[in-house]
């Protein structure tokens, strides 16, 4: 496994373990009226939308890296661009709406997934300008 598959197959592992217990969590206070989300909900259960599209959507982009990180030896770059726009967004929003983690008393959570969603956009990033595209090696061999 290289290393850049690595990247990709951590990203997936680390995004999933984040995403899908939340994604659970939102079903059970949007359709259930429990759990810790339901405080945020504020009665109306419908305001739940952006948690669980946020969270659904993540989860299928961390199989999705998964399985990259698996299959494809090296990664496309436009994976490594991938993850690091999604990284990106969920970094930001955390940050835009950091208000959320201290209403919900989970400033831990809170400083933990905004770093790892730092540390993953940075990295991703970093990789994806590294690594060379498949029209820059295809035009080196044939030089």
């Amino acid at each position: 496994m290289t290393s850049r598959q690595r990247l990709m197959f951590a990203n997936g592992i680390v995004l999933g373990l984040f995403a899908i217990p939340s994604f659970f969590m939102d079903i059970r206070a949007i359709f259930f009226g429990a759990g810790p989300l339901v405080t945020a909900l504020r009665g109306e259960p419908s305001s739940g939308i952006g948690f669980l599209e946020a969270h659904g959507l993540a989860a299928i982009f961390a199989l999705w890296f998964l399985y990259v990180g698996r299959t494809q030896a090296p990664p496309a770059r436009a994976w490594h661009f991938t993850g690091a726009a999604v990284h990106t967004l969920l970094g930001a929003s955390n940050i835009a709406l950091w208000h959320f983690f201290i209403f919900m008393d989970m400033l831990a959570l809170g400083y933990v997934s905004t770093a790892v969603h730092i540390a993953f956009a940075v990295l991703q990033f970093v990789v994806g300008m590294r690594a060379t595209s498949h029209r820059a090696a295809a035009d080196a061999l044939r030089n």
